[in-house]
């Protein structure tokens, strides 16, 4: 090379050396922070950085040329080059990373520096200084040939230089030198894990127990030490610290590991060998609170035996163990836990229980707390529950939350999304409601913390705010995960990269939500993405035969592979794709993600039928169908309702999943429940009601008891059993039969044979293996649930049997008494060799032994029912039954007992034979429950056939006989089900005969010529007689009045003329006390007659004809025709009327209420009327007193003064009303009392007249539309309800009135919802009417009629027009004029107010109106005080309108003088 300079080694050396140190001194000192020891040499670092910059100057001193051949804006690199440009290694580049990181990166490293970095940097400065000398440079004149053969050379020697720096020739892979041994310590004591490590780079050291165990997070326990190679792990230990410790060793050639047993003994402690036993006791019970209260939970539990500083551990759930929060407070003290709910809310609603963990084993105790939600405003939702946040990365976040249990008066129309912004400062997520419950939210500022709440929003406002979830952090789930984690293990190794390249493209970009308000896309981050990370451009296309893609985020680009798109078409198709940015430039697109429908997601189906089974007095469990049709379910919502209420309460405020036990309802009261499903999409529509249930405890049945073998061959086996003793109140509703094998004595586990509930007492076992052994058990279940199981049964082997006699099974008894019991049985499942021809039962005290036993017959019973007399009062007996056929009697049945022999207070069953003839059994129960029946049974078998009997249960039960024979003898019994066993029998025998004579005598009594009848005689005497057609001389009567036997005295006197028949009774007069019923009760013999006469209703008439003839019989004068009764007119007037007789002008006639005298000049006066012979007083009727007459005669008529009010009654009208009549004749007196029955008389006959209302008309006003009717005269004793489309037509805009005798319903701004049926009812507590109307026929002629009146009102309104400033300021002293526009049609009436206080004209306010049009005030001279809030304030008959402006008056003195003292 001839143009080549010569530079010897020893000045190039000496002039490069000098400025290499300081070049390296400065760069140490900025790479401190990144390693102590790169896998590259700082020597290859110091050349890069020295080659960069240095020129090679001639020996003269002259620059000749530069080495460095990169321009000054090249690009930068990151390789580290030798003088020749040969690449020798890779750079840090410093600016890369921030201190923060370097920092972190040394605190896991300085344990390493001093010790690694000795021998890394020896080993390394040995080949650096190999490979100086072997790099001598010289630079001289040469011949191609040989300048290449030496460039050939120094690219075999810089080979070597890279080979020998390689580090996988220095590494390699951890080696245990001294393992770890296993160590047994008592508790308390501490232990120390040793071992010793070889590995280079030096291996990371890390300790698990199951799990990984950080020393340093749990320094109180562990203790980790590593000093040069020697690694140990000092633990105090506790019992439950024995295990296997696992010890690894990784670096960056492999990982080892090796294995330590700790074995913890407990005999240390004074606990060792305690069993401890724990009660828990003073249990908290289901508790109900309110969102925003505080409520505590409390056991105390008792732990024995008691041991010095010993205690168990107390831990809370709901569902996971509670950990102590703001929310959630625990306390132990020892004695007594106590779980306190800091402000409640729906969240904290669920199941708690209380767990106490000891050595010996734990106890646990649970009850459900419920929590109410209230609302402040009447209609609105309560608040949401449960927001929680999902999916943080960057700048976004999904927030979810569960819909409320009630939503109010209206449904849900969406949800407000808040994020609290800085302290207490909460700002709006969503403009618009949402109705889906997630929701993502974007926008987000990367590494700041965020909380959310939620409020439910419906037509009449917006919730409380839900309680806020838990603080999240936008930020990458990586760097949160490396955050939250612990450190990985140091590898020993720094990458080297190049700058950023363009990143690739993102991958599996999916749709994870697809809703009509929003689509979210997530995508995986490209595998080459650089230092600096990538952003994403998010592009859609419209799914329309177009290849057009749309960037969505044009301005800033997303920093999270997450993103919601918003204002997408709905039900319209769409495609969506990703772009990765950088620094670099903008990737290649993803894949598509295909076609997006754009729609809502499905509300869930309603839940099947749902049952309640009664549980406690005061809770119900109800159980559902789950819904078919529904995607990612939250849960149920339950509703309860009290029968006839139609009043829904939920009995949840928190979702659940299953079976749930409603609580809080009231005893003895009957409820309807009804479930509904909810999803993020929504509710479902609510089940069908369940049955009334009526809440009250429910026991489960008792066990069932004696299973038996009934019959057995090759592969199956009959059972039988009999059935609980105790049904628990309630029907057994079916048997379910558990079985087990034994083998060699051991049996095996319990499995269910069958998984629907079996109706009878026996079961064919089936699918059973020959000669093997199995065990049986049975338990019943009634509506509170499952029984314990039976005793098991012997171990029964399944082969075929060859038995001659069977067993009968199935023994129950009925009518328990102290000296008798009836058994029954059921005849065997087969008969062995013959037929079965017979029984005998047998009977044993139940303490006396198997030699006891005694036939209770001698001779075979061929009935399946036996009664047992001759017991002792309360001894305890059983029974056993065996069957015989021709090969004889069989082995007795399975043992029924023992039963106590004691009588019940129960009645008999007895015959009766009533006053028809009728001859029936009655048998009466009085601890009947809740679904008990009566059953009769003849013979002991049910009685099914209705032709004989007809069974009637009123008071008890009645089995009338329909044609009483000699086919009904025997033995007829009833049963009382849901109740202790209480029955009873009757034995109907020969008796019958007398029974059917009885009836005979009661069917053909006395026979009577005529029925007790009445009449009046002289003097107003009332004669009762009656005539028989025969009798005997032994014939007694009995004179009856209302039940109650009377006799002959000075008011009735009693006359029986045995020769005619004829039957007497004679009353001097009748009086109020003698309203009611006379009878005549007859005895002849073994006949009876009986006859009566109700004087009732019509007894007031007869009272009075009776007293009117006695009066007529006095005296000869004046006198009542007809005494006073009342009267109501067709126009509601209610009159007092009488009628008098034999009267003279001179005969004085004088009215009274409540004994005072109605004068001449008093107001009622002028009510009472005589015309002809009839006096008539008009209650309602409207009097105009004198003062007013003379006024009125003053004045001239008005045409706007009112019409006299409608006539009406009322209570102040009631009272008593007399009449008298006098004159020298004599004197009479009538009476009419207006008071109690006698008003409500008059009101009856009033409330008749007044239900003649006409039909329903429709009116449109410029307010809305009116639907009315006219009544005749309103009362307000009088009820009116309206009903649209059968719901009651009442809300903020349809409201009902009555004005004057006009009955309405205004319906104000109406929209389409109120067109329908509508329909109006009067009701006067006793009678109705009832008046129906379509409004839909004439809907679209009375709205546009409404919107016509509207709009023409709307017009003529007043209003104030313009002119008014807001706000006048004005400087004190000066005047003020104001003038603002008016308009109205009328001409409005015109007011100015102050603080709204009216305001008069004088001389300092002027007020003005002129022209109808400008209405002006003038202040003169204001001062402060006319500072204030004014008003314009115009009226007509078509509205108010009022224009406000706010008046300030100021002093510039007093300003300037403010401003000083400021400054």
């Amino acid at each position: 090379m001839s143009a080549s300079l010569q530079v010897t080694q020893k000045l190039q050396h000496q002039h490069q050396h000098q400025h290499e140190e300081k070049q390296q001194q400065h760069l140490y000192e900025s790479s401190y922070y990144l390693s102590s020891k790169s896998s590259v040499s700082k020597q290859s670092f110091s050349t890069f950085k020295t080659t960069s910059h240095i020129s090679v100057k001639t020996e003269k001193g002259q620059e000749v040329v530069k080495l460095s051949p990169l321009p000054k804006r090249a690009k930068r690199t990151y390789l580290a080059m030798d003088k020749d440009k040969e690449v020798i290694g890779y750079v840090i580049p410093v600016f890369r990373a921030s201190h923060d990181v370097v920092r972190g990166l040394m605190e896991a490293q300085e344990e390493e520096v001093t010790e690694e970095g000795i021998n890394y940097v020896a080993m390394r400065n040995l080949f650096v200084r190999e490979a100086r000398e072997a790099m001598e440079v010289k630079v001289e004149k040469k011949t191609r040939s040989k300048h290449v053969r030496e460039s050939a050379e120094r690219l075999e020697m810089s080979r070597t230089f890279r080979k020998k720096m390689n580090p996988d020739s220095l590494t390699h892979r951890p080696e245990f030198i001294v393992k770890p041994r296993g160590q047994t310590v008592w508790e308390g004591k501490d232990v120390k894990l040793h071992c010793t490590v070889a590995g280079w780079p030096k291996p990371r050291i890390a300790y698990k127990n199951n799990v990984l165990i950080d020393a340093k997070a749990h320094s109180e326990k562990y203790t980790a030490e590593s000093n040069y190679n020697m690694h140990s792990l000092e633990i105090k230990c506790d019992f439950f610290d024995t295990a296997k410790y696992h010890i690894s060793a990784l670096n960056v050639k492999g990982e080892a590991s090796a294995v330590a047993s700790v074995v913890v003994k407990d005999g240390f402690s004074p606990e060792h060998g305690v069993t401890f036993e724990t009660t828990i006791i003073d249990k908290f019970e289901v508790a109900f609170g309110s969102e925003g209260e505080t409520l505590s939970l409390g056991c105390t539990v008792i732990i024995y035996p008691t041991v010095k500083k010993y205690q168990p551990e107390v831990v809370w759930y709901r569902n996971v163990p509670l950990k102590p929060s703001k929310w959630v407070h625990t306390h132990w003290s020892g004695e007594r836990a106590v779980l306190t709910l800091v402000h409640l809310n729906k969240e904290d609603e669920g199941m708690y229980t209380l767990r106490v963990n000891t050595k010996s084993g734990y106890d646990t105790y649970a009850a459900y707390v419920f929590v109410r939600a209230d609302v402040e405003v009447e209609g609105v939702p309560v608040a949401p529950l449960d927001v929680r946040c999902h999916d943080a990365n960057k700048d976004y976040v999904v927030v979810t939350w569960k819909q409320p249990a009630v939503e109010g008066s209206s449904s849900i129309l969406g949800y407000y999304i808040d994020c609290e912004v800085g302290t207490h400062h909460w700002a709006r997520c969503n403009e618009v409601p949402v109705k889906y419950a997630r929701f993502p939210v974007t926008g987000l500022v990367e590494g700041r913390s965020y909380v959310f709440r939620v409020r439910a929003v419906n037509k009449a406002g917006v919730s409380h705010p839900s309680r806020v979830s838990e603080a999240v952090v936008a930020m990458d789930p990586s760097d949160r995960a490396r955050l939250r984690g612990p450190s990985a293990p140091w590898t020993g190794m720094i990458k080297f990269t190049e700058e950023d390249p363009t990143p690739g493209e993102p991958t599996d970009v999916v749709v994870t939500e697809a809703t009509k308000s929003y689509v979210v896309l997530a995508w995986k981050p490209p595998a080459q993405r650089g230092h600096e990370g990538v952003m994403y451009y998010i592009e859609k296309q419209r799914i329309s035969g177009t290849d057009t893609w749309q960037r969505v985020n044009t301005g800033m680009p997303v920093k999270s592979p997450r993103f919601a798109l918003f204002d997408l078409a709905e039900g319209k198709s769409y495609s969506f794709r990703v772009r990765c940015c950088n620094s670099a430039g903008v990737g290649e697109a993803s894949e598509s993600t295909g076609e997006v429908i754009v729609g809502d997601k499905l509300l869930p189906s309603a839940p099947g039928n749902p049952v309640a089974t009664r549980n406690t007095d005061t809770s119900v469990v109800v159980s559902w169908g789950a819904s078919k049709d529904v995607q990612h379910l939250v849960g149920y919502y339950i509703e309860c309702s009290v029968v006839g209420t139609d009043v829904w309460m939920p009995c949840n405020n928190k979702p659940v999943r299953q079976t749930f036990v409603c609580h809080g309802l009231i005893t003895g009261s009957n409820y309807l429940f009804k479930v509904k499903a909810v999803n993020a999409a929504g509710y479902s529509q609510s089940s069908p009601n369940s049955d009334a249930v009526v809440v009250q405890a429910a026991i489960v049945p008792g066990k069932p008891t004696g299973v038996t073998l009934q019959e057995a061959f090759k592969d199956y086996m009959v059972l039988g059993w009999n059935a609980p003793a105790n049904n628990g109140g309630a029907d057994i509703r079916g048997y379910f039969v558990d079985y087990r094998t034994v083998k060699g004595g051991v049996a095996g586990k319990w499995h269910e044979m069958n998984h629907q509930a079996l109706t009878t007492t026996t079961y064919k076992a089936e699918n059973l293996k020959e000669r093997l052994f199995y065990q049986f058990q049975v338990r019943a279940v009634n509506m509170a649930g499952v029984s314990k199981p039976s005793l098991p049964s012997a171990p029964l082997e399944c082969k075929e049997w060859t038995i001659t006699v069977p067993v009968p099974v199935g023994l129950h008894v009925l009518e328990v008494r102290d000296t008798s019991v009836v058994v029954l049985w059921e005849p065997p499942v087969f008969d062995g060799r013959s037929p079965v021809n017979g029984y005998y039962l047998d009977v044993k005290e139940a303490s006396a032994g198997e030699e006891c036993w005694k036939g209770v017959h001698e001779k075979v019973n061929k009935m399946k029912y036996m009664k047992v007399t001759g017991l002792k009062g309360g001894a305890s007996y059983v029974f056993h039954v065996r069957a015989q056929n021709l090969a004889g009697v069989g082995k007795p049945s399975a043992v029924l007992g023992p039963i106590l022999a004691q009588t019940r207070p129960t009645k008999e069953i007895y015959v009766d034979v009533d006053d028809d003839g009728v001859i029936s059994m009655v048998f009466e129960c009085s601890e009947m429950m809740e679904g008990s029946e009566f059953v009769w049974s003849k013979n002991y078998k049910e009685i099914t056939d209705t032709s004989r009997l007809t069974i009637i249960s009123e008071r008890g039960s009645r089995a009338i006989f329909n044609s009483p024979s000699l086919e009904d003898l025997g033995t007829f019994s009833c049963v009382v089900t849901n109740t202790d066993g209480i029955s009873s029998s009757y034995t109907l025998t020969e008796e019958l005969k007398r029974l059917l004579d009885i009836s005979h005598d009661h069917k053909f009594p006395i026979p009577f010529k005529n029925e007790m009848a009445m009449e009046l005689l002289e003097k107003g005497r009332v004669r009762f007689w009656t005539q028989v057609e025969k009798c005997t001389s032994d014939c007694q009567v009995e004179y009856v009045f209302n039940d109650v036997i009377i006799s002959q005295g000075k008011k009735y006197i009693m006359n029986f003329d045995k020769s005619s028949g004829i039957i007497e009774m004679f009353m001097d007069s009748l009086e109020v006390t003698d309203e009611g019923t006379f009878t005549f009760n007859l005895v002849d013999g073994k006949a009876k007659g009986t006859t009566s006469l109700v004087l009732i209703g019509d007894f007031r008439e007869l009272q009075k004809k009776s007293e009117f003839a006695r009066a007529e019989w006095v005296r000869k004068q004046p006198h009542f025709v007809e005494y006073l009764d009342f009267s109501v007119t067709p126009e509601c007037d209610v009159l007092l009327k009488c009628k008098i007789g034999n009267v003279r002008p001179e005969t004085e006639i004088t009215w009274s209420k409540d004994c005072i005298e109605i004068a001449e000049d008093d107001e009622d006066a002028k009510k009472i009327e005589r015309q002809d012979g009839e006096l008539t007083f008009n209650i309602g009727k409207w009097v105009i007193k004198q003062e007013k007459q003379k006024e009125k005669k003053r004045k001239p008529p008005a045409e706007d003064v009112p019409p006299p009010p409608r006539p009406k009654i009322s209570k102040h009208d009631a009272g008593v009303y007399e009449v008298f009549l006098r004159d020298e004749r004599g004197k009479d007196k009538s009476t009419f009392s207006l008071t109690d029955a006698g008003y409500q008389a008059v009101m009856n006959e009033l409330f008749r007249v007044i239900n003649s209302s006409s039909e329903i008309k429709v009116l449109s006003t410029e307010h809305g539309i009116v639907l009315y009717s006219t009544v005749t005269y309103y009362h307000e004793d009088l009820r009116v309800g309206w009903l649209h489309d059968g719901k009651i037509a009442a809300s903020e805009r349809v409201k009902s009135g009555v004005t004057g005798d006009q009955l309405w319903l205004k319906i104000n701004e109406p929209t389409e919802k109120d067109k329908g049926k509508y329909s109006m009812d009067i009701f006067d507590g006793k009678d109705g009417v009832k008046r129906a109307f379509d409004l839909t026929g004439q809907w679209e002629e009375a709205f546009e009629e409404f919107q016509r009146l509207a709009a023409a009102i709307a017009e003529r309104r007043a209003r104030v027009v313009g002119g008014l400033p807001d706000v006048v300021a004005i400087q004190e002293g000066k005047s003020l004029n104001l003038t603002g526009n008016v308009w109205g049609e009328p001409v409005p009436e015109v007011s100015w107010t102050k603080n709204e206080k009216v305001l008069v004209s004088d001389d300092h306010y002027k007020l003005k109106f002129e022209h109808n049009k400008f209405a002006s005030i003038t202040i003169a001279a204001v001062s402060t005080a006319d500072s204030g809030k004014y008003a314009l304030v115009v009226k007509n008959k078509y509205g108010t309108e009022a224009g406000e402006f706010t008046v300030s008056v100021y002093n510039p003195e007093e300003e300037e003088s403010k401003e000083e003292k400021k400054d």
